[in-house]
């Protein structure tokens, strides 16, 4: 365990004032506080973009002890606001690991905080609900000061993060002489979904999220992916505008996490906030369509109304949570769409909804 000794403090928007130590960048830190319940994958969920503007609670009691790995990543940089952990561990024992967390954490400027009952604190979220919440290491800063910054912090919803993650210029990732290809929006999108879609033989080339269909089309695609991402579906009009665009094209449409709520807005389907979300490695989801149970990676806020999709004379409900009945995947009666609430890649997590990729596949080659 980490020896560090600067104290740190953790304040929640309800009041609730926590102290513990400081393991990462000195500074302070916002964001909408959440967790994950997982037991490993600690740097792929750190780079998530789906995690931008959150402050993540590490429910597992030990943060760190596997070190970190340069290649372990979903993206080019950490992604999430800040961290909390219940006991950060600067020694690891993995012998690929390239460093350890604590310099991990503090060459990639995060502010953290161990020591902090997060079992405890995750019940509390549970009981309350998601929160804005601030983590300051900087003991230079007054209590008044943090507060008057945390009631300044903006809100999660009505909140366009996807933008700040999205790559600015188009590029091409891997299987370039495949002879299907594949048009990824990115919304924040996962390294290794990108991976996925190379890996089952397509040609994937990744577009900013305000591309119009035309900037997309000169690539010529035979099919449209849309990404994962954070913030709030329901604050992005060009996203909506964007896949209504697609749809017409009659091109075969795969939505993950954020894709999914896009595809169900495009659709006239509203999205709500969740009352604490939905993030870890374990969540059991049931497959419609074949009966079958998938344990899923997943990472989300908001969901799809389900009033609205039950009613909906174009849409199949393909998947269900089995934890709270919420909508984990639909597709389109009169297009070639579909989508899931999860992350099908599982990294980190289980590989039992891979077989969503060769359905996208197929649906390309038949198309």
């Amino acid at each position: 365990m980490s020896n560090t000794t600067t104290p740190a403090i953790l304040l929640l928007a309800d009041g609730t004032l926590l102290h513990g130590q400081s393991f990462g960048k000195v500074g302070i830190a916002t964001g909408e506080l959440c967790f994950n319940t997982g037991m490993t994958g600690y740097q792929e969920v750190f780079t998530d973009p789906s995690y931008t503007g959150q402050i993540l609670i590490m429910n597992n009691a030990h943060i760190g002890n596997y070190g970190t790995k340069t290649d372990d990543v979903e993206s080019n940089s950490v992604k999430v606001n800040g961290v909390i952990m219940r006991n950060a561990e600067e020694q690891y024992s993995r012998p690929m690991a390239t460093n350890n967390l604590k310099a991990y954490l503090t060459t990639q400027g995060v502010v953290a905080i161990s020591g902090i009952d997060t079992r405890a604190l995750v019940a509390h979220v549970r009981n309350k609900g998601a929160m804005n919440c601030i983590i300051s290491t900087n003991t230079n800063a007054t209590l008044p000061q943090l507060q008057q910054q945390l009631a300044n912090t903006p809100k999660m919803e009505g909140n366009d993060l996807s933008i700040t993650v999205s790559t600015q210029k188009p590029y091409v990732f891997g299987g370039e002489k495949q002879p299907k290809k594949v048009a990824v929006i990115d919304f924040g999108v996962k390294r290794n979904i990108l991976q996925c879609l190379v890996n089952i033989g397509l040609k994937v080339k990744v577009f900013p999220s305000k591309s119009s269909l035309a900037d997309i089309a000169t690539f010529k695609p035979d099919g449209y992916f849309i990404s994962n991402g954070p913030g709030d579906p329901s604050a992005m009009p060009y996203a909506i505008s964007l896949v209504q665009d697609i749809l017409k094209t009659n091109k075969p449409l795969f939505g993950i996490c954020l894709g999914h709520q896009l595809l169900a807005l495009a659709n006239g389907i509203s999205t709500a906030k969740m009352h604490h979300g939905h993030r870890g490695l374990n969540h059991p989801v049931k497959n419609l369509l074949t009966g079958k149970c998938e344990i899923t990676t997943q990472n989300h806020g908001f969901i799809i109304n389900p009033t609205e999709v039950k009613n909906h004379a174009n849409i199949t409900i393909t998947h269900l949570n089995l934890n709270d009945g919420s909508i984990e995947g639909i597709a389109l009666k009169n297009k070639p769409a579909f989508s899931v609430q999860y992350h099908p890649e599982g990294t980190p997590g289980p590989y039992d909804s891979r077989y969503l990729f060769e359905q996208f596949k197929s649906m390309i080659y038949a198309n």
